[in-house]
């Protein structure tokens, strides 16, 4: 839209007559990505002063773009109380709460993988991004029955992945989505998130499976993330054309690079995610204040639930191969700034974000997203397990319970709340 929309020339006058542009990098702020986003990116979303949302789309040519802008200001002008009213049922529907009904297990695990692709692999239609989730559980549902129509989903979709298009088969490292069904035309910016998520699903497979190819697999993914987009100073760029380090995006990595170098025996590997997850850690924690989201030369946006629970994640793993207490503390340190400062007391659950002073619109409401509580669930489980004085147990529970509200509506990422309920339930 740079190029084609905003550089008209019949443009960027009127943006600047009559209204205030703000542009917002989604990556650096989820939160308003989760509040604003109306179904894509680019999302052109109009607002009021206050920040409350009067409309808007994703892309929008050249053409369009002056008549819609002269309308929405109009709009504005002359409805000014119908939009406040508007702000003020949105904000009671967002307060609203929602029934927690468990959902059956196996009527969830019926619809996830009924988006499964048995031809090209992988879940949904195009545009068609690597789900992971419903990988871990088909192979845990593999372990419990051996079932070979488990197996055949996850090998399926992992050589898709590998042999069509989403792997650059020049420079290396997975493309975030593919365009079509079939694994082609695929976006190319590789982020760190999707290469990671994607070495732990082959980690697994590897040691599940036994197959070589899913081995080599890890082993090319890892040296992609340890030289493409390792930092100089250690930790991992958000991608490969984007040099900050996201605290979630690295403890993703961690964790990943920590499972790959357990399938290789790979010692070496090992201590560099150690050495990358501390690098990270010291640059965006603040004690009493959780973890920054991403650092840039100093560090950015505290108090994000994703960054809390990924690390948390992250030092519980790195614990379980080194043995060091320090991992562990730390972790049990961000469980507690998580509880103190997201949890809910009234209803359970945590919240995405802590609010602040200076909140306007959208982000003065509070949400519980579906991921975010179904990932709460299995760390707080995991730091209940860790045998500490404080019991986080309940929190597990109650973020399961939070999650159980959502998942009707979440298709394959329905597989996060059934993978956090056999960890939760198992105890």
């Amino acid at each position: 839209m740079d190029r084609v929309t905003y550089g008209d020339a019949r443009v960027a006058p009127l943006i600047y007559d009559r209204f205030v542009p703000v542009r917002i990098d989604t990556d650096r702020r989820p939160d308003i990505n989760e509040r604003y986003n109306l179904g894509g990116w680019p999302t052109t979303a109009f607002l009021t002063a206050e920040g409350d949302l009067i409309g808007g789309g994703t892309f929008i040519s050249a053409d369009r773009m002056p008549e819609i802008l002269l309308r929405v200001s109009d709009a504005f002008a002359s409805r000014a109380p119908e939009i406040a009213r508007a702000r003020t049922a949105t904000t009671a529907a967002n307060a609203a709460p929602a029934s927690a009904t468990r959902p059956d297990a196996g009527e969830l695990i019926d619809a996830i993988f009924s988006t499964f692709d048995a031809e090209f692999g992988g879940f949904g239609i195009e545009p068609k991004f690597p789900h992971t989730a419903p990988l871990h559980l088909a192979m845990a549902l593999f372990r419990d029955t051996g079932t070979d129509r488990w197996k055949r989903i996850v090998e399926r979709t992992l050589d898709a992945i590998a042999d069509g298009g989403l792997w650059d088969r020049e420079a290396g490292g997975f493309c975030r989505y593919a365009a079509t069904r079939d694994w082609q035309l695929p976006h190319k910016e590789k982020l760190l998130d999707t290469n990671a998520l994607l070495l732990r699903a082959y980690a697994e497979a590897a040691l599940v499976f036994g197959r070589p190819q899913d081995r080599d697999r890890c082993a090319a993914i890892a040296y992609f993330i340890t030289t493409v987009l390792r930092s100089d100073q250690g930790g991992y760029h958000g991608s490969d054309a984007d040099l900050v380090l996201y605290a979630d995006a690295n403890a993703t990595a961690v964790g990943a690079l920590l499972a790959a170098a357990a399938v290789l025996e790979d010692a070496a590997l090992a201590r560099e995610a150690l050495t990358s997850l501390e690098r990270v850690v010291l640059a965006c924690y603040k004690p009493g204040f959780g973890l920054a989201h991403y650092f840039e030369q100093t560090a950015h946006v505290r108090g994000l639930l994703v960054d809390q629970i990924s690390m948390i994640g992250a030092l519980l793993d790195a614990h379980d191969v080194s043995d060091s207490e320090p991992y562990r503390m730390m972790a049990e340190e961000l469980g507690h700034y998580m509880v103190r400062q997201l949890w809910d007391a009234d209803d359970g659950g945590f919240f995405d974000r802590v609010l602040m002073s200076d909140d306007v619109g959208l982000l003065r409401t509070r949400r519980k997203p579906f991921v975010g509580n179904t990932d709460a669930a299995i760390v707080c489980d995991r730091l209940h397990r860790a045998g500490h004085e404080f019991d986080f147990g309940p929190h597990a529970a109650g973020a399961l319970r939070a999650a159980a509200e959502q998942v009707a509506r979440q298709g394959p990422l329905a597989a996060h709340y059934v993978l956090a309920e056999r960890q939760v339930l198992s105890r």
